[in-house]
């Protein structure tokens, strides 16, 4: 290590040297290239190792995120400067000494289509200064170019369903091998991330290739179910290539990307109609191969993963994003069948006597898609004897119709309601910095190897945390929903 200035400091990695710059009172080195550039006839192959650069490599400039087209979603709200080359990542540390720190790896949501770790709402300066955390964001490939599996083919594909993973697992080891030079300890990081980012975290977890890369996990929004089978993943594929017009993997390698995301959105939605199943969509990772053997809850009820302890959790209302302007008359009958159980919206009426049919709607949405799935992960991790906490943030934003919606915690946690954008979600009046207060403290107390202050989940008391204005814990959390979806998936 080396600092040139105050203000240009330079760290001396095995690939090169890399001269950063001092933001928000910590020392942030952005565009960190950890692979090569998956581009021209490596574009649906694994990431291959970084190639070394001379010099001292300018790091002051965040690279450019994955392509994607815009969801236009809460964190994704302005134009996205993407590229092909996109495999870089974000170093936010307190100081560069050789002190060990805690490392906290971010891996961004966006439904694997969109997203970066770039993104104000994930600025790491926080956990920096307060927590004395080293905090890295990662880009990682989206969508076709990260999920389309072409196993089926042609030979030498075998990981096309999984690159996006694999990026991911390859960034985790770039900072196996480098967070040293930052102040940080490979031997304590956390991974965590918000909706597909939370998939990715939850399904790394029983992924053998990232055993020993990470210690801790934080799926926030996100669990287990969200990978598609071998026959759906190829599938998608094949709708890939019916909207490319391409007759072989050669002809989507030539294809220009623009075309490739256009047909990637066609193909998805053709997918849905198809309705192969109501909780994943198309180009999500693809299970059965040597990455994710098998799917998460069957590795999970084996054991894998029972010695790292998890922070899991949801949001009351996360839905509520999706489900604006949706028809309260038939919505929470057409989810019921969607889901194979066309009675379930009445059901749930009998359990929320007070709630309209959106509110039902919104509510059997979030269950399906989110709490149960972060529910099961924790009733199959306690049975195994493993260290879970279980939290579900309530906090209702002052925007009509939104509640505690899909998201709405990230600012909270990473202590960021000034952040652009946030406002705008949380609605006018006073910032509830407290909240925001409480929950990074915990965080921080659970990425530097403390348990948060509420017991562990057992299924005999089914503690939740739940997140407020005033936080309280409840016992036999949702037992009689948990009921509603018994043998449903």
């Amino acid at each position: 290590m080396n600092e040139n200035t105050a203000t240009q400091p330079v760290v001396e990695l095995k690939d090169g040297a890399l001269m950063g710059r001092i933001k928000d009172a910590v020392y942030l080195f952005s565009g960190i290239p950890y692979a090569a550039p998956p581009v021209g006839a490596a574009r649906f192959k694994a990431a291959q190792p970084v190639q070394p650069w001379e010099g001292i490599r300018d790091a002051t400039k965040f690279g450019p995120a994955a392509p994607q087209i815009p969801s236009g979603g809460m964190t994704d709200r302005v134009p996205v400067r993407w590229d092909e080359d996109c495999l870089t990542l974000n170093v936010a540390t307190p100081s560069i000494t050789a002190e060990k720190k805690a490392v906290l790896v971010w891996i961004h949501g966006g439904a694997y289509r969109s997203g970066q770790g770039a993104i104000p709402w994930y600025n790491g300066a926080s956990f920096a200064t307060l927590g004395n955390i080293v905090v890295v964001t990662i880009n990682y490939r989206l969508g076709a170019l990260g999920f389309t599996d072409l196993s089926s083919f042609a030979e030498g594909y075998e990981t096309s369903g999984v690159n996006g993973l694999l990026d991911q697992i390859k960034a985790l080891e770039w900072v196996q091998n480098n967070i040293g030079a930052f102040g940080g300890d490979p031997e304590r990081v956390t991974i965590a991330g918000e909706s597909a980012g939370a998939f990715s975290v939850t399904t790394l977890l029983g992924a053998p290739r990232a055993r020993g890369l990470f210690h801790r996990a934080i799926p926030q929004s996100g669990a287990a179910h969200h990978t598609l089978t071998q026959a759906q993943g190829r599938r998608v594929a094949e709708l890939l290539l019916q909207e490319t017009q391409s007759t072989d993997v050669q002809a989507l390698i030539d294809c220009p990307v623009e075309t490739l995301l256009n047909a990637q959105n066609t193909a998805s939605a053709r997918y849905h109609t198809e309705r192969h199943s109501p909780g994943v969509q198309a180009f999500y990772p693809v299970c059965g191969n040597e990455i994710i053997p098998t799917t998460l809850l069957q590795a999970i009820e084996a054991g894998v993963g029972r010695d790292i302890p998890v922070l899991i959790g949801t949001n009351q209302d996360e839905s509520s994003l999706f489900m604006l302007g949706s028809s309260e008359d038939s919505t929470a009958e057409t989810q019921s069948k969607a889901y194979g159980k066309s009675d379930l919206h009445e059901h749930y009426a009998r359990v929320f006597p007070s709630f309209s049919p959106r509110d039902i709607a919104v509510r059997m949405a979030t269950d399906f898609s989110f709490k149960l799935p972060a529910i099961r992960l924790a009733e199959l991790r306690a049975e195994t004897g493993s260290e879970t906490y279980v939290y579900q943030f309530n906090w209702a934003s002052r925007i009509p119709g939104l509640g505690a919606t899909h998201a709405l915690e990230i600012p909270f946690v990473f202590n960021m309601l000034h952040a652009p954008g946030v406002t705008a979600f949380i609605g006018p009046g006073p910032l509830p910095q407290s909240l925001a207060g409480h929950m990074h403290d915990i965080w921080i107390h659970f990425i530097n190897g403390q348990a948060p202050k509420w017991p562990s989940y057992q299924r005999a008391d089914r503690s939740v945390m739940h997140f407020d204005e005033t936080s309280h814990l409840e016992n036999n959390d949702y037992e009689d929903v948990i009921g509603l979806w018994a043998g449903l998936r």
